[in-house]
């Protein structure tokens, strides 16, 4: 059928909604915080990989320091994907209890081995359940509040990505010159693809990550956070160290191993200094310093819209890599071939994608909304996804003005497909439909529009990444949080954009200078505030599911108010 969308006739195509998939036990495992997990908090986890070029292989160690914080189960439950081998698990005796107020837990915690010497280290039985490691052994002996450490050993062949990012796994590549080009993306697929832990997006590490990589001594590599050290005690390898000191997403920590260049700036940001940093091929170091010119003013940008970065203890880093790109935290993955727009394309249509770089926008904006808040379940990835892909048109409007930032908002709803709901089934690990991100973008257009008030948008966006900082949340927690500081009622907008794949339809007709008009396809209780034009006549209305009428001497030729997604039928 026809669609009037930003007064653009488009062709609207349905896809099937009663595709049914089968969900397996593994599934329930892999998305739910069952037995072997609820009892266990992540507060950092010390990781060692060796990386082996010549056979595509890995070995490693994740130590993770653990806070109980409920009754321990008998077992518990770590990932570890495909044809890896977790080879052996070793708990040590309670290494710290923290006070009725829990404080951040050093970092030297897990990395000075004075902290762990003469501590009793036991050796764990391990049982194999498809991707599931049970951990066995005397959980039920520590007490809540106690703090343990595990030590995780193991080694294999990780998956190779098919189609990086987005279905993700190492990328073993070469860069133009035929030197190794390596890295790895595995968000939706998980961490436990390249490395053994607790694989769910709501238990991030309280005090953050270590990540140390053995490589090739001819190649550098770059991780998340900052660089602590690179060992070249070895001849033909050298072990670069990293320190994240924030809470990260376990999809977000990431390498990336290259003949890179690194060059340092810093801008002066709200929370003061911020660091950042440019790793790229040599070969690029020119171009890229003049196409990453425009960095400072996009975090201005971002600072003013959303609140301060999130990760000034970290710093911020750009690093090109040989996929497209990932909002790795601190370490944005950067693959767009130093082209404007969407490797080279405008996805609105209006042409102003094309006066900067979608992937440093829309990845930089990530770290705002995904990795500072970050969406416990991804069936609501709509939370990072839609407010990210929002912020895109916030960018545009900090350097071209409101109405082409408004514009580039508007043309994004072009690429919505409305195949199935953005909101996914939760504890399964499945993610809603793709639209959750141009149409997540119109449901924060639409709210900024009823809004009315610029400021106090502005205020609401900003108070989320405060209220929420270094948090993951629930949809509800978000369209809560909206609703209440814009003092809208959004429960039954929320459904309709995203619970549901109806757009809403306006039908109205004219009668003896009467509009007569209604909306269909919509839940119970939905409504919009419509502007309609006509010839000499504006009004505001607000359609719901039964007919409503007003005085109408606009004529025939009514036109609707571009703001909103919706049908219009008459």
């Amino acid at each position: 059928m026809r669609i009037v969308l930003n007064s653009v006739f488009i062709v609207w195509y349905l896809l099937s909604a009663n595709t049914t998939l089968a969900y397996t036990h593994a599934d329930t495992l892999r998305g739910s915080n069952g037995r072997g997990r609820a009892w266990w908090d992540v507060q950092l986890y010390d990781l060692h990989v060796a990386i082996d070029t010549s056979t595509e292989t890995i070995r490693g160690t994740n130590e993770i320091t653990l806070k109980v914080t409920g009754q321990p189960a008998d077992s518990m439950q770590i990932d570890l994907q495909g044809q890896l081998v977790l080879q052996s698990a070793d708990v040590f005796d309670e290494i710290n209890t923290l006070g009725d107020k829990p404080s951040p837990l050093p970092a030297k915690l897990t990395s000075d081995p004075a902290v762990m010497k003469g501590l009793q280290e036991r050796r764990l039985e391990i049982v194999k359940e498809g991707n599931v490691w049970w951990l066995k052994g005397n959980f039920h002996k520590w007490k809540p509040g106690s703090i343990h450490k595990i030590r995780l050993q193991y080694d294999g062949t990780p998956r190779v990505a098919v189609n990086a990012p987005w279905d993700g796994g190492f990328t073993w590549s070469h860069d133009s010159l035929g030197r190794a080009w390596i890295s790895v993306s595995c968000q939706g697929l998980g961490a436990s693809a390249w490395w053994p832990c607790k694989d769910a997006q709501w238990d991030e590490p309280d005090s953050g990550a270590a990540i140390s990589l053995t490589v090739p001594a001819r190649m550098k590599a770059v991780s998340n956070g900052r660089l602590v050290a690179v060992d070249t005690t070895w001849k033909d390898v050298a072990t670069w160290q990293w320190r994240v000191e924030n809470p990260i997403n376990n999809y977000d920590i990431s390498f990336y191993l290259g003949d890179y260049v690194h060059w340092h700036d810093t801008l002066m940001g709200e929370k003061g200094k911020l660091d950042l940093d440019y790793w790229v091929l040599s070969y690029n170091e020119t171009r890229a310093k003049k196409h990453f010119a425009h960095v400072k003013e996009m975090v201005h940008c971002f600072e003013y819209w959303l609140g301060p970065y999130p990760f000034y203890e970290d710093g911020y880093k750009l690093v090109e890599s040989p996929y497209l790109g990932m909002e790795h935290q601190s370490a944005v993955a950067y693959g767009n071939g130093y082209k404007m727009g969407y490797l080279g394309h405008d996805r609105t249509g209006t042409g102003i994608g094309l006066t900067f770089d979608y992937i440093t926008v829309h990845e930089s904006a990530h770290e705002w909304f995904g990795n500072n808040i970050t969406a416990k379940d991804i069936a609501d990835m709509w939370v990072q996804e839609g407010i990210t892909t929002y912020s895109e048109s916030l960018y545009a409007e900090c350097i071209h003005g409101k109405e082409k930032g408004q514009k580039y908002c508007r043309g994004e709803w072009m690429n919505v497909q409305n195949d199935k709901p953005i909101i996914g089934r939760y504890g399964i690990n499945e993610e809603g439909s793709g639209d959750m991100y141009d149409k997540g973008a119109a449901i924060m257009h639409m709210i900024r529009t009823m809004t009315g008030n610029d400021e106090k948008f502005r205020a609401m966006l900003r108070g989320l990444g405060r209220d929420f900082y270094h948090s993951t949340v629930t949809t509800q927690e978000v369209e809560n949080y909206i609703a209440q500081k814009t003092s809208l009622e959004l429960g039954a907008f929320f459904n309709q954009y995203l619970r549901t794949t109806n757009i809403p339809e306006l039908e109205y007709y004219i009668k003896e200078n009467e509009l007569f008009y209604k909306f269909n396809n919509t839940v119970p209780g939905f409504s919009l505030p419509l502007t309609l034009s006509g010839s000499g006549q504006t009004a505001i209305v607000k359609p719901a599911a039964e007919w409503q009428h007003i005085k109408w001497t606009g004529g025939y030729n009514v036109s609707v108010a571009k703001d909103y997604l919706v049908v219009v039928k008459n």
